[in-house]
């Protein structure tokens, strides 16, 4: 076990993070979408949800003072993490010291970040993601070429985002982002996370969803199923008769392949979403 200065004298045992947090002068920041994570327990069990990273390559978002990040160096991993955050720079650079050449911070804003010249391919993300950035993050993850430069991703969401990324046909959760995560990669959420986990607590619910990457289906445009989505749950509470008006061919598609114009999008499958996407490429 590790041993860290702490009031004047070496423990065993790393320092308590709200001690970090106090010792730094950090809050959570609102307008960066910030909440922390206090349970070192808590966050060795979001750090094992990829399974084993004695070696493994990972990418962290948003670390803030340092918790998961801590969490992923103890189970082995070699972390490079992007924070925007000037603040935590400080707590941060204590981590890098610690953990030697296993620690690499970025400083800056994840959504300019290159993953794959940055960090390589055959990467785990594990990220308690800023909530104002988080789906814009994921759909980025999932529009990247394929197969993608990450092996997994593990993420922290708001509950109801989540449920969206895992959501079946038919119910009210279920839209573009279901599509768009489930159409070549494999989402389920490992574990729900309560308020009180936070510091400060949030309005909601969160929950991690572990996505991996599956088999593209062949000749099927990410962009055209992109298009075909929008223009089909633009409108949730019409038909597609309606909704597909708004993308040319797509009607004709439809009654090609059997699709009734009387349903509304939320009843199609991912399935049926690629087909039609396939016949308009």
């Amino acid at each position: 076990m590790r041993r860290v200065p702490r009031r004047g004298r070496l423990s065993t045992a790393p320092e308590p993070l709200r001690e970090v947090i106090a010792r730094h002068g950090l809050s959570a920041s609102k307008a960066l979408g910030q909440n922390f994570i206090l349970d070192r327990q808590l966050l060795a069990r979001i750090a094992s949800i990829p399974g084993p990273l004695h070696g493994a390559t990972v990418y962290e978002v948003g670390p803030g003072p340092g918790g998961l990040t801590r969490a992923l160096l103890d189970a082995g991993a070699m972390v490079t993490a992007v924070e925007r955050d000037r603040r935590c720079l400080p707590a941060l650079a204590e981590l890098e010291q610690e953990f030697g050449g296993r620690l690499r911070v970025i400083e800056g804003d994840a959504l300019a970040v290159d993953e794959a010249a940055a960090i390589g391919t055959d990467v785990h993300v594990v990220a308690n993601l800023p909530y104002n950035v988080g789906t814009a993050l994921l759909l980025r993850w999932l529009e990247a070429d394929w197969p993608p430069w990450w092996k997994s991703l593990t993420l922290m969401f708001q509950k109801e985002v989540a449920e969206r990324i895992v959501a079946v046909p038919g119910t009210s959760a279920y839209g573009r982002l279901a599509v768009a995560a489930q159409w070549r990669a494999r989402p389920v959420i490992a574990m729900k996370v309560s308020r009180s986990a936070f510091v400060p607590p949030p309005k909601v619910t969160s929950a991690v969803v572990h996505i991996t990457p599956g088999q593209a289906p062949d000749g099927v445009s990410q962009r055209v199923l992109e298009e075909l989505t929008r223009a089909a749950f633009g409108q949730r509470r019409k038909m597609l008769r309606s909704t597909l008006k708004a993308m040319p061919g797509a009607i004709e598609a439809a009654v090609g392949l059997g699709i009734d114009l009387e349903r509304r999008a939320e009843t199609l499958t991912v399935g049926q979403f690629v087909e039609l996407a396939r016949a308009l490429d």
